[in-house]
């Protein structure tokens, strides 16, 4: 194989390896999002892990990519930025 296609092959191969790891980046948010609107149509309590902490609360609103909105028996709005989310649990 010539310098020139070796070039070629290699450029190729990171090529589909970004488009591999921005797909795989894709899924979990899809599923964030998936869980969500799950959360809000049951129209039950969810847990939400962030930064190490827990926040419960039921969904009142979700901003796909930018925020969740929920409310407590404590807090009447709660709005948690989507990145900052690390999980849900779900009852």
């Amino acid at each position: 194989m010539s310098a020139i296609g070796a070039v070629r092959k290699s450029f190729l191969a990171m090529i589909l390896a970004g488009a591999t790891m921005t797909a795989l980046a894709a899924e979990p948010a899809k599923g964030l999002e998936d869980a969500f609107n799950a959360a809000m149509a049951s129209k039950r309590g969810v847990t939400l892990y962030v930064n190490g902490q827990t926040i419960g609360g039921a969904i009142t609103r979700i901003e796909p990519g930018q925020y969740v909105e929920l409310r407590s028996q404590e807090f009447s709005k709660i709005v948690v930025r989507w990145d900052r989310i690390d999980g849900i649990a779900m009852p």
